[in-house]
C-alpha cells in the first residue's frame, strides 16, 4: 500500500485517536479528522482525501450513510463504514450507498489494512472501467458521424456537413476520424500522367 491519504470520519475522540495511530504504523497519511457528517463533507471537499473510514452513527443531523452519499456524488471518493454494530437494518443501510467495505468495531488492525488496500483497488479498477467506456463511447460517436449517406459533389467531390459547407474529403474526414492521408497514385493515373515513364503514347483527342 503506497502511502494513501485517508480522512477519519468518527465521533469517538479516543477511537478516533486509536485509528489515526493504526493508520500511521500501516503507513498511511491520515489528511484530517472529523466528527459529523456535515464536517466529513466539507474536510473531503477540501483536502481530497483518497479513501474515508466513515463511523455510521455519528453526531449531528446528517448520519455517516448520508455523508457517504454526498461524498459519493461530489467526488466519487471510496468510503469504508466503521460500526459497533451488526443490525440487518444498519447493514441494508450501508448497501444503498455502495460503500468499498463495512468493517466491525473493535477493529482488527491486519483486517483493517486489507480492506483498506482491497477498497482503493476496487476503486482504481472502477474509474478505469469508466475511462476505458467513455473513450469507447467517444469513438462510436465519430465512427457515427461517419456513417449514412454523405452529400458529396459530382464534380468537385467535395463533401457538404451537417452545417451546409463544403469541404475536402481529406479535411472532412480527418476531422471526423481519427484517419489520415499519405498521397500517391495509382497505375491508371500514372500512366495518364507520366506516359513516357511507360513508353507510352499521350492519347490525343481527335
Amino acid at each position: 500500500m503506497t502511502h494513501p491519504r485517508i480522512l477519519i470520519v468518527e465521533d469517538e475522540a479516543i477511537v478516533a485517536d486509536e485509528l489515526q495511530r493504526r493508520l500511521s504504523r500501516m503507513g498511511c497519511e491520515v489528511a484530517g479528522m472529523a466528527a459529523s457528517g456535515e464536517d466529513a463533507v466539507r474536510l473531503a471537499i477540501a483536502l481530497k482525501p483518497e479513501l474515508v473510514l466513515m463511523d455510521i452513527d455519528l453526531q449531528g443531523e446528517m448520519d455517516g450513510t448520508q455523508a457517504a452519499q454526498q461524498l459519493s456524488r461530489q467526488l466519487q471518493v471510496p468510503v469504508v463504514y466503521l460500526t459497533a454494530s451488526s443490525d440487518a437494518s444498519v447493514i441494508g443501510r450501508a448497501k444503498l450507498t455502495e460503500a468499498f467495505g463495512y468493517l466491525l468495531k473493535p477493529l482488527d488492525e491486519r483486517l483493517l489494512h486489507i480492506t483498506i488496500e482491497m477498497a482503493l483497488y476496487k476503486h482504481q479498477m472502477g474509474q478505469e472501467r469508466k475511462k476505458l467506456l467513455e473513450d469507447l463511447q467517444e469513438a462510436l460517436a465519430r465512427v457515427k458521424l461517419l456513417s449514412g449517406l454523405l452529400p458529396i459533389c459530382a464534380g468537385c467531390k467535395n463533401i457538404r456537413d451537417e452545417e451546409g459547407y463544403w469541404h475536402q474529403v481529406e479535411a472532412y474526414i480527418r476531422d471526423h476520424s481519427e484517419a489520415d492521408f499519405s498521397h500517391s497514385v495509382c497505375p491508371r493515373c500514372a500512366r495518364t500522367l507520366y506516359p513516357d515513364y511507360f513508353g507510352e503514347p499521350e492519347s490525343t483527342v481527335a
